[in-house]
């Protein structure tokens, strides 16, 4: 297998791969889901987005744009901020998908917060296929300044944490009743989305490549936003609990040194 297909292959099955193992853990559930852990897997799996948003997305913005003879922080500044914009929009098109939403009259509470939860990660996927796509057309420009080394790395980051959000959708499902098998299914098919943000990537940026820094930092944008949006603020509800800030430190350092070391 050459290198251009072992990076194709990485980038589109690698991180499903990661919700897919975390979805699967609902197999081996025997009680309901702790509060603290729930929080712990959130907040690794925000640590690992901020990481992978800095060393894979925006240091690469700025070395490309710099390449191009352009105004190193411009491109970086305009694509961070339109990210995080087009994801605001989203959200403020589908307000049902925040999880503060009322409850709906009859429903469970942590069954609706589990529904909303999915929801919620399966639109938010969207940006994480969108970055492993945008490093993957980088590395595929031939131009050097990407190597499969970091498509790698970006993959197994996102692999890593979506191992806890695929893990955060199945296993509430089934403390409030529901099977198994199904959800095991909702938990894959909130991952699907990811391999269809990299084929959305790779057919946007190999007609704009010049636009490859703007795209990367996009990328970082929406995830950030993901996660101060999303991630975040779940570790910090209910009951005050330290465990969610140990997770992203422990998120945030491992991506970092899984960047460097591949990459």
């Amino acid at each position: 297998m050459d290198a251009t297909t072992l990076g194709i292959v990485v980038a589109l099955t690698v991180p499903l791969a990661g919700t897919t193992l975390g979805s699967a853990l609902a197999f081996f559930m025997k009680k309901q889901l702790s509060t603290k852990f729930q929080k712990a897997l959130l907040g690794f799996a925000a640590g690992v987005m901020i990481a992978a948003s800095v060393w894979s997305l925006l240091l690469p913005a700025l070395e490309m744009a710099g390449e191009q003879g352009v105004i190193e922080w411009i491109p970086a500044a305009v694509g961070f901020l339109a990210g995080m914009g087009v994801l605001l929009l989203i959200d403020s098109l589908l307000p049902h998908l925040h999880l503060d939403s009322e409850k709906p009259e009859g429903m469970p509470s942590n069954l609706k917060n589990s529904t909303m939860l999915f929801l919620a990660i399966a639109i938010h996927n969207l940006p994480e296929g969108m970055a492993v796509g945008v490093v993957l057309a980088g590395f595929l420009s031939g131009e050097g300044l990407i190597a499969l080394a970091g498509v790698v790395a970006l993959a197994i980051g996102i692999a890593i944490q979506n191992i806890p959000e695929g893990a955060v959708i199945s296993m509430p499902l089934v403390s409030n009743g529901v099977s198994k098998g199904r959800a095991f299914g909702l938990g894959f098919l909130s991952g699907v989305i990811e391999p269809i943000g990299v084929l959305l990537m790779l057919a946007l940026t190999s007609l704009v490549m010049p636009l490859l820094p703007y795209v990367l930092a996009f990328a970082a944008g929406a995830m950030i936003y993901v996660v101060v949006e999303e991630l975040i603020p779940e570790t910090q509800s209910g009951e005050h609990s330290n465990v969610g800030t140990i997770g992203v430190a422990i998120g945030f350092v491992l991506m970092m040194v899984l960047d460097v070391v591949l990459g």
